[in-house]
């Protein structure tokens, strides 16, 4: 469900900040692969901090960006944690747990695959949001800061 407003008229600096927020995460987080919820928090705080009492528009986007990166930080933690369980049961089992835990592990994967994708392109279009002057919310967001 995305939810898009149009502000009224922020500047070109305060769209250029916005966007930043996105495309901070975005690349932080590609530059340090394994800790892609982290440097996405990071590079959207810093953001936020900096602009959080000069530009609502900004303040807004960088926020949502801290927000969607921890939730992705949260499922990221949540699959990592059923990965651990399954592998737990599988040895357990001695092997045979594998008859369930392989299927399981495959879908886990798949979701994790998802994940992963809706991230990169949310964070790409929210981006293009901010640019243009568009009030962005990301799906699947648990909305930590307000």
């Amino acid at each position: 469900m995305e939810h898009t407003l149009r502000t009224a008229n922020p500047a070109a600096t305060e769209r250029q900040w916005a966007a930043a927020a996105h495309l901070a995460a975005l690349i932080l987080a590609l530059m340090t692969s394994w800790l892609v919820g982290v440097a996405g928090v990071v590079g959207a705080g810093i953001v936020y901090l900096l602009k959080r009492d000069d530009s609502p528009f900004a303040a807004d986007h960088a926020r949502e960006a801290v927000n969607f990166n921890l939730s992705i930080l949260i499922y990221a933690a949540a699959a990592l944690a059923a990965g651990v369980g399954l592998v737990g049961v599988t040895v357990l089992t001695l092997g045979v747990g594998a008859i369930l835990t392989l299927p399981a592990g495959i879908v886990l994967l798949l979701l994790v695959a998802a994940i992963a994708l809706l991230w990169l392109v949310c964070s790409i279009v929210a981006a293009v949001k901010a640019w243009n002057g568009e009030r962005y919310r990301y799906p699947l967001t648990i909305r930590v800061l307000t």
